[in-house]
């Protein structure tokens, strides 16, 4: 279900750029900026692919946005897209952080709050289109849009990874017991291009960092080693990502002395205001590091611990994800996951998208306009976001 003929990696790493240039809103918004520009303008893959892919990182601790990136990378071109699709998606914040940290330019304050709020309330029409289109697709009957909205309630009612991961497997135990996959229902192969041995040593290599840095920091004293290790951790061993992997951080950087709390604080503040993967912000706290490394070294090092594991896991998982996923039993229990997905997804579009990003009938109206240039007049994302940046802006001067 591809389109067009360039599969190299500089394809891949521009498209990623241009949003990681522009998608604000946290994990969620991503995964719908990412359904605009791969499912529905360059159908890279169908919107059930997508959804698989989208289910299988929800599984795996990380970044799921960034891992659902990785994976589109990798299965475009390779080892070389799935790092493009790395380096494009994150560098942006990444750099800004780090010049933050360095002090070279003031990015926490570059953006005005209006300018910000509206990037916010631009999400909330970015994430309802992608809950509206995939729950249209994968949703189609009652007991699965049943599923859709158990799911919901129960993340609203009690939000957090346990919540999550326990709609995503009662879910599939509803799909084994009671949903049957149609017997010519389309299957569309993911093209991985990774062999089952490949990925069963990226998985044994994750296997190795994850137990052996802390013994190799122990044995090997070195600030370098311990960056590596305590970084590698925090992105190995935590669900859903985002905000979740803040105490981890804070407990690995400020008792040790790395990190004074009141930079982490500054720096977290700053990562709310750039776009890309809140995961950026251990570029800022690898640049903030008292000794060394520190500065872009320190910066660079931490970013790459703490999304290896990411890449570990998506390289290994996915050869075995693709010949599962085939299964007729195991496609039956998708169906409830994916139900369950969109359910989650639902979940998020309302805390914390529409409650942090709507706060009066302005905003409702400016995401009503900007839902409708989506989804009826087909306007560009960029375009969308731009337009309610701007208007956000204004919308402060006014009030000011």
């Amino acid at each position: 279900m591809t389109s067009g003929h360039d599969r190299s990696a500089w394809q891949v790493f521009w498209v990623f750029l241009r949003l990681g240039l522009t998608s604000f809103g946290g994990p969620v918004a991503h995964l719908g900026y990412f359904r605009s520009e791969f499912v529905e303008r360059r159908r890279w893959l169908s919107e059930a692919a997508y959804a698989d892919l989208v289910a299988l990182c929800q599984f795996l601790p990380g970044p799921a946005s960034s891992q659902v990136g990785l994976a589109l990378g990798l299965m475009r071109a390779g080892y070389p897209g799935a790092f493009a699709a790395w380096a494009g998606f994150t560098l942006p914040s990444a750099l800004a952080l780090i010049a933050l940290a360095l002090g070279i330019a003031q990015a926490g304050d570059a953006l005005s709050p209006g300018l910000l709020h509206g990037l916010k309330v631009v999400a909330v029409a970015v994430v309802a289109q992608a809950v509206w289109g995939m729950a249209r697709s994968l949703c189609p009957d009652t007991q699965r849009r049943a599923l859709m909205l158990a799911a919901a309630a129960l993340l609203i009612a009690w939000p957090g990874t346990v919540a999550q991961l326990l709609a995503i497997g009662v879910a599939a135990l509803v799909g084994l017991a009671w949903l049957r996959p149609a017997a010519d229902a389309p299957h569309e192969p993911l093209a991985v291009p990774v062999s089952r041995r490949a990925g069963a040593a990226w998985l044994a290599l994750f296997f190795a960092l994850l137990l052996g840095l802390p013994l190799l920091a122990a044995a090997f004293p070195s600030q370098a080693l311990a960056v590596v290790d305590a970084f590698y951790r925090a992105g190995a061993l935590v669900f859903g990502g985002g905000h979740v992997v803040l105490p981890l951080l804070q407990a690995s950087v400020v008792p040790t002395g790395w990190v004074s709390n009141e930079a982490f604080l500054a720096g977290y503040g700053a990562a709310q205001a750039v776009p890309g993967p809140l995961f950026t912000f251990a570029a800022f706290l690898g640049a903030s590091l008292q000794g060394t490394p520190t500065g872009w070294a320190g910066g660079g090092l931490a970013l790459a611990a703490i999304f290896m594991p990411a890449f570990l896991l998506i390289a290994g998982a996915l050869p075995f994800w693709e010949s599962l996923r085939a299964q007729p039993r195991v496609r039956a229990a998708l169906m409830g996951i994916n139900a369950a997905v969109i359910g989650l997804l639902l979940a998020a579009l309302w805390n914390p998208v529409i409650t942090s990003g709507i706060r009066g009938v302005g905003d409702v109206l400016l995401a009503g306009v900007a839902l409708v240039a989506l989804m009826r007049w087909k306007w560009p994302p960029l375009v969308v976001v731009a337009g309610c940046a701007t208007v956000g802006w204004a919308m402060a001067m006014v009030s000011s």
